[in-house]
């Protein structure tokens, strides 16, 4: 009869094992053992763990799926900034990155030719994971950049991912997950016979299946990872990004092995042409590369605009475009009784998603096409970005064709109808901006994630309780029970517990907040900001005239007039005064006067720092004092000029107004 000692060191062996021959097979595509073997040697271990579960660490094979469902996701805010790539769709386009590059560098290595490494922009989802002393401890999506949605039980779940590295190291890494089109065709065969809709692309089917949960649905996907990043680690960082990819590969990840160095970017060109077509037939998604200078130092030099890597960039492939039909224009409108034109079309497959509809912006852009009812469209969608109608095949448009004309009235405006242009834009709007349509495009506005924010409040219940009648103005939804939500459809006892908990959650709300979710014309989230600090109660600013909002750096005279005109409104002043009834409205935190050194001063920011981001700027400025702007006036102090500034340098230039270098401006704020 064996010991505890000898059946823990069988099981420490199983487990080295197991891992061994998982990382041979998901990872490098080898198969030393059978499936089947290998699969008998995962029974035994867990017959192990059955008997002891004393043995069982979080790095076992058997923890990959484990525990039950969550009941969300929590938050996690990034040790590491999360940064998104700047795009380039063409050979002309690198060689402009390519002279940006060596030029920023210029002032402080002269003349050089920087190495690039060319990696494959595989189309899944960014995934950051951090492992303590080699062991995986936390998995999170990319997020806003600063702070993400743990899915560590997701994660676990996928094999090609390492629960535990080559050695003890502290390492953040980045990468992709994605799914094979091999595996999408046979969850869809299995779809297609149980009457389920079927999933498009893969890309939507790995970021849905990460999102789960419950970890049994992401492990019956068979999905798969590349790590491609290592932003931070306990150990010395490679010299070179192709030397960071050796690097992952030895901790024991998975690293796309179809990465090369090109000496220059002609060479960066041909590897991207290449894989225009080879891209097809990987069983991954590839929508374009990723190219990187390849030296650490000069990567470092080089640093970060407010978004993206000056050092890096996607090459996307040439968008994917197709034709279909426009079966009908319609007006959608908008939280502020904007109109705006949107084309219905005949569905058409692009880039993967299914697509029925695109903006046509406005009267103007209907025109400049000459788009009609009818016509056959050119659809294009590069990447991520909203699909567009591009031109018109004028060969294929139907006989007796007219062109589309601006209705004199749009029924869901209420009343008449009626609309007007607003002078000196291209825009129309409703005259009644009361009706059904446009009070619920403020409902969903006002309880939206950029205003009060109450989770799982939707645009179907706003809808359905405006128009049951349940709620007319906002403040009724801080009097509404679960009893009025449970006779809405698709409500039961808990759900309908849950909003009543998150609307009175949403009732204590920071005065910047709510100021975006009141609707008025011209006023969103930055100007929203302003008004908050510069009043710091909603008395305030609702008392103030045109004059003091015009004298804020950042609102001009329109938006002024804007808001002066939403406060002197009889029916917004009784809308506030219920709101201070329900709502409690906290003011943006007191500025210390010790710490108050940009006191009237006020700035604007142009072009890229290197050393911080623009909103770290902008919250330093504030902390310290002072104001931001977005445009440039008499009023304004001093125009920051970062690197490719812009027509606001021109305007400072112009007006006489103090022009500070990135330099110059860390100064000021570090003295």
């Amino acid at each position: 009869m064996q010991g505890n000692d000898d059946i823990q060191t069988r099981y420490e062996r199983l487990k080295k094992a197991v891992d061994h021959h998982r990382t041979l097979y998901h990872v490098h595509d080898i198969e030393e053992i059978s499936q089947a073997a290998l699969d008998s040697l995962k029974r035994e271990l867990t017959d192990i763990e059955a008997a002891h579960p004393e043995f069982i660490t979080s790095d076992s094979p058997s923890q990959r799926v484990s525990g039950k469902p969550l009941p969300g996701f929590k938050k996690v805010k990034h040790k590491v900034p999360q940064w998104s790539f700047n795009d380039a769709f063409t050979p002309e386009n690198m060689r402009d990155f390519d002279a940006r590059v060596k030029r920023f560098l210029r002032p402080k290595f002269g003349d050089v030719q920087p190495s690039y490494v060319c990696e494959l922009k595989i189309d899944g989802l960014k995934v950051v994971f951090e492992y303590q002393k080699g062991i995986l401890t936390t998995a999170a999506t990319r997020g806003d950049g600063a702070v993400g949605e743990d899915v560590t039980h997701n994660i676990r779940t996928i094999e090609s991912v390492p629960l535990s590295l080559a050695r003890a190291v502290d390492i953040i890494v980045e990468g992709e997950v994605w799914m094979s089109s091999k595996n999408l065709a046979a969850i869809n065969r299995q779809r297609e016979k149980d009457g389920e809709p079927l999933f498009m692309n893969p890309r939507n089917v790995a970021a849905g299946s990460i999102r789960q949960l419950d970890p049994r649905v992401a492990a019956s996907r068979n999905l798969d990872v590349f790590i491609y990043e290592v932003p931070q680690t306990s150990e010395k960082l490679p010299a070179t990004q192709s030397e960071s990819l050796k690097y992952l590969q030895e901790l024991g990840f998975k690293v796309n092995k179809h990465f090369k160095i090109a000496e220059d970017i002609e060479a960066v060109i041909a590897f991207w042409d290449a894989w225009k077509e080879k891209g097809r037939a990987q069983e991954y998604w590839i929508d374009g590369i990723v190219v990187k200078v390849n030296e650490k130092k000069y990567q470092e030099a080089l640093g970060y605009t407010g978004k993206a890597p000056r050092f890096a960039i996607a090459f996307k492939f040439p968008a994917e475009q197709v034709t279909t039909v426009v079966e009908g224009i319609v007006l959608q409108v908008g939280r502020t009784g904007v109109l705006t034109p949107v084309a219905h079309l005949r569905p058409v497959e692009v880039a993967g998603t299914i697509v029925s509809r695109a903006t046509l912006h406005n009267e103007d852009e209907i025109k400049r096409l000459d788009v009609r009812v009818g016509d056959t469209v050119i659809l294009q969608k590069a990447g991520d970005v909203i699909p567009d109608i591009v031109s018109v095949v004028p060969e294929l448009r139907p006989k007796n064709s007219k062109a589309y004309k601006w209705p004199k009235s749009v029924p869901e405006c209420g009343g008449d109808g009626a609309i007007e242009r607003v002078p000196g834009q291209a825009a129309w709007l409703c005259v009644n901006i009361d009706s059904f349509a446009v009070v619920s495009r403020r409902f969903h506005n006002f309880v939206g994630k950029h205003a009060l924010d109450i989770e799982g409040f939707g645009p179907s219940t706003v809808d359905q309780l405006l128009e049951k009648g349940l709620v007319q103005h906002y403040n009724e939804l801080f009097t509404l029970t679960e009893g009025d939500l449970l006779t809405l459809e698709g409500f039961a006892e808990i759900s309908a517990k849950k909003l009543i908990a998150a609307i009175k959650k949403g009732s204590t709300v920071e005065l910047a907040r709510l100021i975006v979710g009141l609707s008025i014309p011209q006023v969103g989230e930055e100007t929203a900001l302003l008004l908050a600090d510069n009043f710091r109660t909603i008395d305030k600013l609702a008392a103030a005239p045109a004059e003091k909002l015009e004298a804020i750096n950042g609102v001009g005279p329109i938006v002024a007039r804007a808001i002066a005109n939403w406060f002197a409104s009889k029916s917004n002043k009784q809308l506030i005064e219920n709101l201070k009834e329900v709502l409690k409205i906290k003011s943006p935190p007191k500025r210390e006067a010790k710490v108050l050194k940009l006191t009237g001063k006020t700035f604007v920011l142009t072009g890229s720092l290197t050393s911080m981001s623009r909103d770290e700027a902008k919250e330093k400025i504030r902390t310290l004092g002072g104001d931001v702007s977005g445009s440039v006036s008499k009023k304004t102090s001093y125009v920051v000029a970062g690197d490719e500034a812009g027509s606001k340098l021109d305007k400072a230039e112009e007006l006489g107004v103090s022009v500070l270098t990135e330099d110059e401006f860390l100064r000021i704020i570090a003295s």
